[in-house]
């Protein structure tokens, strides 16, 4: 099937998360995370929470304009062309203890740093307009190489994207991932519990809020 984008420009996957998610499945370190993505891993967690009625996290759907459809027989449809209608925000946003939680997820296989290739400008825009109508907005990284998880703060990303448009470096290092995002643990089910890590988010925002009211 072929999608394009608004502007007609052709879609076509990252091949860097496909073959990140490759090096994924063949990786043993649990044989209950086996072949799981980072997607499938926030999506059971946000199961868990409607379940247990702790937030209402949903993945944002995404809108396709379908042009071109072919139909081999009566009962089968077979879509051979569509459109995204609009430019991807972020992938998932909801709503937990009645504060207004907005992230995308993202995995990498490096080893060093954080490429910022792998988020974009409207991306960016999107959470800044979040975060001006206090939301809560972050991105979750997994690194692969590790299993490691982290929620790395807009402020981080933002900080790290005007570096960029200055010309300094493409990536945030993984020393600066350690120091200034949180990192969450894994267990056993859901294996990313991200929820309480958004609390020590929220909580280190507003202590930040605090000593900057002292100091003026």
């Amino acid at each position: 099937m072929t999608i394009r984008y608004p502007n007609g420009k052709l879609y076509t996957p990252n091949p860097t998360v496909q073959n990140e998610a490759k090096k994924d499945d063949n990786k043993e370190i649990s044989f209950s995370n086996r072949g799981k993505t980072l997607e499938d891993e926030i999506n059971e967690a946000n199961d868990y929470y409607i379940k247990k009625r702790l937030a209402i996290i949903h993945k944002k759907p995404v809108p396709v304009q379908i042009v071109k459809v072919e139909y081999p027989s009566r009962s089968a449809a077979v879509i051979r062309e569509a459109y995204f209608r609009t430019p991807s925000t972020t992938d998932y946003n909801g709503v937990w203890k009645g504060q207004y939680i907005d992230f995308d997820a993202k995995e990498t296989a490096s080893k060093t740093s954080f490429p910022l290739k792998n988020i974009h400008l409207h991306q960016m825009t999107h959470m800044q307009q979040v975060m001006e109508q206090n939301g809560v907005a972050f991105i979750i990284v997994r690194f692969a190489a590790f299993e490691r998880y982290f929620i790395v703060p807009y402020e981080v990303l933002q900080k790290a994207w005007q570096a960029m448009e200055n010309g300094e470096r493409k990536s945030i290092p993984f020393s600066t991932i350690e120091s200034e995002a949180f990192e969450i643990p894994t267990s056993y089910y859901p294996r990313i519990d991200y929820l309480p890590i958004v609390q020590q988010l929220i909580e280190a925002k507003s202590h930040g809020s605090e000593s900057e009211e002292i100091v003026e």
